[in-house]
């Protein structure tokens, strides 16, 4: 590990300040994330600025009815909280099918949304990779490729996104609320993180300068029924092979679909929407066969390599098995 300079803010004006001060600076929250790459001296920071002391961990209920989550608040806290569990369980869900209790005791929001893929390639500082070292080329693409993308990747980077929390948010329609030079601003959140096209080390849309304040989420829908189905290659502390997020309004009459929503974990470059096939099952009976013709929907443009075509066919049956799920009634939320 490098030597490096540490600074704990007081307040959120002194940790923009002293980020901006120190071009190579890197902001610390639960550090889970960020510890892990330095000490692999794939992240240099000359300088860490510790946020543990701003405040912003506080979860809000809103006017409208919908629900701030301050950036520094902790995974399990959130996992845990009343508001969360009754009306967004698809969140709760997620968070915990994701690492484990001693993380996300530590874990943050805002650090969940900025996680860095765990391609291995990006991970070893030594094979070529474009989000580490723009225009160094790609490991993957040639190499062992089976836990990378299908879905968004290009021939610069097919590195999946790792986080299960931002699946979540992506099917809510979550905002996340930022500061930056420039005052506040709100960033949907299918738009906050980028495909990787030509540029693959810009991950995010946050703007030089800009920090995470909190993620909104938005007032629950009326009947609406959510959760998270989570495939991977052992049952604990283990990434997503593939997973998805799904919310479904039935019609009054519990036969038909009034509105759905679908984002996949795992299988894409960034947490990703399924808007082709939402649109299909618009209107659509709640049966098995009407989900299976959506999901090959969703996975049409499926670009698998060498070591990666099972996720296809993984990734469709995720689909199925969490509309199904919340087609027979809310599950319920694990508690641990």
């Amino acid at each position: 590990m490098r030597a490096f300079a540490y600074y704990r803010a007081q307040s959120l004006s002194d940790a923009i300040d002293r980020h901006d001060a120190e071009p190579d600076a890197a902001y610390l929250a639960g550090g889970t994330s960020l510890v892990d790459l330095v000490k692999l001296d794939v992240m240099r920071p000359g300088q860490v600025v510790d946020l543990n002391r701003i405040g912003h961990d506080r979860i809000e209920l809103l006017a409208d009815g919908g629900v701030k989550v301050g950036a520094l608040v902790r995974n399990s806290d959130l996992a845990r909280h009343p508001l969360v569990r009754e009306s967004y369980p698809v969140v709760a869900e997620a968070l915990l099918t994701g690492a484990s209790a001693q993380l996300r005791n530590r874990a943050t929001t805002g650090g969940n949304l900025l996680q860095r893929t765990r391609c291995p390639y990006f991970r070893d500082n030594v094979s070529p990779c474009n989000k580490r070292e723009p225009d160094s080329g790609c490991a993957a693409i040639d190499g062992y490729n089976r836990n990378h993308a299908i879905l968004g990747g290009s021939e610069s980077c097919i590195a999946t996104h790792p986080s299960d929390l931002c699946v979540s948010l992506a099917v809510l329609e979550a905002e996340v609320l930022v500061l930056g030079p420039d005052g506040e601003r709100s960033i949907p959140f299918s738009d906050f993180h980028l495909l990787p096209g030509d540029t693959p080390s810009q991950e995010t849309a946050l703007r030089p300068g800009e920090i995470i304040l909190a993620v909104t989420l938005p007032p629950p829908k009326k009947n609406a029924r959510s959760w998270y189905v989570k495939l991977r290659d052992r049952e604990s502390f283990s990434f997503a092979v593939a997973s998805a997020a799904v919310l479904i309004v039935p019609e009054a009459d519990g036969k038909n679909l009034r509105e759905v929503r679908i984002a996949l974990g795992g299988v894409a470059t960034k947490p990703w929407r399924a808007r082709e096939a939402e649109d299909q099952l618009k209107g659509a009976p709640l049966d098995p066969v009407t989900f299976r013709a959506a999901a090959d929907e969703a996975l049409r443009d499926a670009y698998p390599r060498q070591h990666n075509a099972f996720k296809v066919e993984l990734a469709k049956r995720v689909i199925v098995r969490a509309l199904s799920l919340v087609a027979e009634g809310q599950p319920p939320v694990r508690t641990t």
